[in-house]
């Protein structure tokens, strides 16, 4: 491939400029969950998973746990199952739980294994048919059945990998101790082994650009304390709801900062570990 002089010195400039972030993110956790639209578009789906692997050769620990809701839906819509949602949750009884199980542990993660090794990453799956990584219990059994909610996380299955330089990529799919699987929100997920890995950073990608305030503004920034707020006043609502619920839990419990991005964004995940802004809302 050709490069112009222009564009070797753009290239040259964006490498000299991200040094100071590669230098602070090296040797450091960093999980990432990944869904919605950046999922569902093959150019981004192939960007995230090079940026994963670049991430992974200059020396951060990516750590990516997958969503796949819109996945699941087509593929419960194909086998004619209803389906429907409860405060954000998928209701999920058995016929639906084959499916989660299918379209999670099988399907998507094998994909994203394959995407980063063909950008010369070395990844491994972390599922239900060859881990017992997390431990659940179920979240509600009247209203949702088998949803669940991570109890504990075998951190040293996803430390086994790291220390081999491979990358896990996570099924959010728990067992409960009568050892029926549950369905577990992606963002939940992520949030409980970013604090129990005491992650430097939780990157939560979502098809929004990140959380806005009560007039619909934009934030870039904000507090533990505002978050609080802005969940109490009813200003979050359906699936952020979650995510930012995640983010609060995590900090509190030893993660260094989270942030929810815009997964339609080309490169989101690294404009979050290589520059100050970023794309999305940073909560610290």
């Amino acid at each position: 491939m050709t490069v112009s002089r222009k564009n070797a010195e753009n290239i040259a400039s964006v490498l000299v400029e991200g040094m100071p972030y590669i230098r602070r993110f090296s040797n450091k956790k960093i999980v990432i969950k990944y869904g919605g639209a950046a999922m569902l578009k093959n150019e981004l789906r192939q960007g995230f998973a090079r940026d994963v692997a670049l991430m992974k050769l200059v020396g951060m620990y990516p750590i990516v746990i997958h969503g796949g809701g819109p996945q699941i839906g087509a593929e419960l819509e194909r086998k004619n199952i209803e389906t429907s949602f409860y405060e954000g949750y998928r209701v999920t009884n058995k016929a639906t739980m084959t499916v989660v199980k299918k379209v999670l542990g099988k399907e998507i993660n094998k994909e994203i294994v394959q995407l980063i090794k063909s950008f010369g990453g070395s990844a491994e799956s972390l599922s239900w048919f060859n881990s017992d990584l997390i431990k659940a219990s179920k979240l509600n059994e009247e209203e949702l059945g088998l949803v669940g909610k991570v109890n504990s996380v075998k951190v040293s299955e996803i430390t086994k990998l790291l220390k081999r330089n491979c990358i896990p990529i996570i099924s959010p799919i728990g067992k409960d101790d009568k050892d029926n699987y549950l369905n577990i929100n992606a963002d939940l997920v992520a949030g409980k082994i970013a604090s129990t890995l005491k992650a430097e950073k939780l990157i939560l990608l979502t098809d929004v650009a990140g959380i806005k305030d009560e007039d619909g503004k934009f934030l870039s920034k904000i507090t533990k304390r505002k978050a609080k707020q802005l969940i109490k006043s009813n200003v979050i609502k359906g699936g952020m709801s979650p995510k930012l619920y995640s983010s609060l839990d995590s900090i509190q419990k030893g993660t260094k900062s989270v942030t929810i991005t815009d997964g339609r964004v080309p490169h989101a995940v690294l404009l979050e570990v290589l520059t100050d802004e970023g794309v999305g809302t940073l909560i610290s």
